[in-house]
């Protein structure tokens, strides 16, 4: 069964948004442009870092061509099908210099934001439904997306690089519509499918706090806390994003003081990661 989301999110991008993702995009250019062998491994991964920039570049512009409107099959949102489009876009596309790669993938950010800036001008932005890999999308969702995306695979190369990463606090919190968004989207039916429960999940900082509710296999997500949550979850943002993101293990996040739970279920907090599959 479908899960559920409820949401609020339309019109022209959340302040930030653009500025973060222009940034995002410039971050990782800059440490692609001093690399010299880009056949160097991304820990925890099957990719290079000229592969994982690879995709970027290939990803941003997939992201540009859906903010047009463009339909462009890429999987059906699961893992697996994401894996092996990844895989095909890979096998068709050579480039793997980093100077080329770098500067690709701040002309598809800007490409992406360019195509929503032409949309906000003709007055289609607000009420366009994009097709994604991960479900049909507004306008800032998507741009959330391309946001998070980046993060993640920034994440990676900034690792393999040896270089501090490009996630804060701020930006976690322009990263949270796409994520309200796509968790129920990405729930695992079998983690989910005997559990009934009532999460609350504050970001720390006050930055954000949203509401998950679990029963009958279905998730719902609101933009706010839940109501007389069993379990609510305190977490460090940037954690928040690698956690999700699976980049970080949860028990460690915790070790480390990252994560705190309380409620009358205190015990359902080690086990809300588990409930879904990363993006």
């Amino acid at each position: 069964m479908r899960s559920t989301v409820r949401q609020d999110i339309g019109g022209p991008l959340p302040d930030g948004l653009e500025t973060a993702i222009r940034a995002t995009a410039g971050d990782i250019a800059a440490l692609l442009r001093d690399v010299s062998d880009t056949a160097v491994p991304v820990p925890e991964s099957e990719w290079t870092v000229g592969e994982a920039a690879a995709h970027l570049a290939l990803a941003n512009e997939l992201m540009a061509d859906l903010a047009l409107g463009r339909e462009r099959p890429y999987g059906d949102g699961t893992p697996q099908s994401l894996a092996a489009a990844n895989a095909q876009s890979l096998a068709v596309f050579g480039e793997r210099g980093a100077k080329p790669l770098a500067a690709r993938i701040e002309e598809q950010a800007d490409a992406f934001l360019n195509a929503v800036g032409d949309a906000a001008n003709d007055g289609t932005s607000a009420s366009r439904a994009l097709v994604t890999p991960l479900g049909s999308m507004d306008t800032a969702v998507l741009a959330s997306y391309l946001l998070t995306h980046m993060l993640g695979h920034g994440y990676d190369l900034a690792r393999a690089l040896n270089r501090p990463h490009m996630i804060d606090p701020d930006r976690v919190g322009l990263c949270m519509p796409f994520m309200l968004s796509v968790m129920p989207y990405v729930a695992d039916a079998a983690a989910t499918a005997e559990l009934t429960a009532r999460y609350t999940i504050r970001l720390r900082g006050g930055r954000t706090a949203f509401g998950v509710t679990v029963a009958d296999g279905v998730v719902g997500v609101t933009p706010e806390p839940t109501d007389r949550p069993d379990c609510t979850i305190l977490i460090d943002p940037v954690a928040f994003l690698l956690i999700a993101l699976g980049r970080r293990n949860p028990w460690r996040a915790i070790a480390q003081g990252q994560v705190f739970t309380w409620g009358r279920k205190p015990w359902l907090g080690p086990r809300f990661p588990s409930l879904f599959t990363a993006p």
